[in-house]
């Protein structure tokens, strides 16, 4: 067997298996590709067409059995490939993960790299917060897109916050991007131009019907129901809109990312002037809200 020919096999395995993708990948055939490769320690845009010679090469037994052993984890424990390979790629940067925290795959990635946020910012944009930061992946994409801005990572889990000193440790960006414990903003000091975060904000219905893969992932991460809430997975960005006005500059925005749940969102806040970003998943994931906005809102 030749590696293209095990990359289709495992393809064929995952796809009979019925495992559910989204943490990196979004089909069997990449899933495979990606766990082949990692399993044989190939990079990960090695060719497997039938002009690539690698693709043509024999595999041998220990090499198969490695990937064997690999898939074999992937669908018996049903964890997101990521945590099995303890590494996840966001706009072609790696992160190191583990279950410690959820899966990087955040699309305010997207917009930190092609530039679709330069707009609302200013020269004076120096101080950045990644709240809800996880692995850290987003403060870390901030301190590579913009060379002169200091980031604060703050993040309620101190487990969280362990894989995200990996990460900026890794990328070394030590000077620039910082880390803080803090459940919201509580304990997040001064003022900032740019906030970034990606929150739990998945409704309770959701919750109940999330594939095993995302039930592998801190829950704390995606459930955005409170105790006592109205379950519509609404409740940290209710208690965030209300703090933050204080803690952004005269000219800052906050970006806020809240995947499938805009009809819970406008539902929660019908009165807030928001400005919704173009993503590859759409027009109505992520949001934009100027502080001016957040001053004019009051919550019902």
């Amino acid at each position: 067997m030749n590696l293209k020919d095990l990359v289709a096999q495992a393809t064929a395995q995952l796809t009979e298996a019925g495992v559910s993708f989204g943490h990196g990948t979004t089909n069997a055939a990449d899933e495979a590709a990606w766990l082949v490769l990692h399993a044989l320690g190939l990079p990960l845009d090695t060719g497997l067409t039938d002009e690539d010679k690698e693709s043509n090469r024999t595999i041998a037994p220990e090499e198969y059995a490695r990937v064997a052993t690999l898939l074999g984890a992937r669908i018996s424990t049903r964890k997101p490939a990521a945590y099995l390979t303890q590494e996840a790629w966001l706009q072609g940067v790696p992160f190191y993960v583990d279950e410690r925290v959820i899966v990087p795959r955040s699309l305010i990635a997207e917009l930190l790299v092609d530039g679709s946020i330069d707009y609302w910012l200013k020269e004076s944009t120096h101080h950045v917060l990644d709240l809800c930061t996880g692995n850290g992946s987003l403060g870390i994409l901030a301190a590579m897109v913009y060379p002169d801005v200091e980031v604060t990572g703050a993040d309620i889990s101190t487990d969280a916050l362990a894989v995200a000193r990996i990460n900026v440790d890794k990328h070394q960006l030590q000077e620039r991007v910082k880390l803080l414990e803090s459940d919201g903003l509580k304990a997040v000091p001064g003022v900032f131009d740019l906030v970034l975060c990606n929150p739990p904000y998945v409704n309770a219905k959701s919750m109940a019907a999330l594939p095993a893969e995302y039930l592998a992932e801190p829950f704390i991460a995606l459930d955005g129901n409170q105790a006592g809430g109205s379950g519509d997975g609404m409740d940290f960005i209710r208690t965030l809109l209300a703090d933050i006005p204080s803690k952004l500059s005269e000219d800052g925005v906050l970006v806020l990312e809240i995947g499938n749940e805009r009809e819970y969102f406008e539902a929660a806040f019908p009165e807030l002037e928001v400005v919704w970003l173009e993503t590859s998943a759409g027009e109505d994931q992520v949001l934009l809200l100027t502080r001016d906005a957040l001053a004019r809102f009051q919550q019902p």
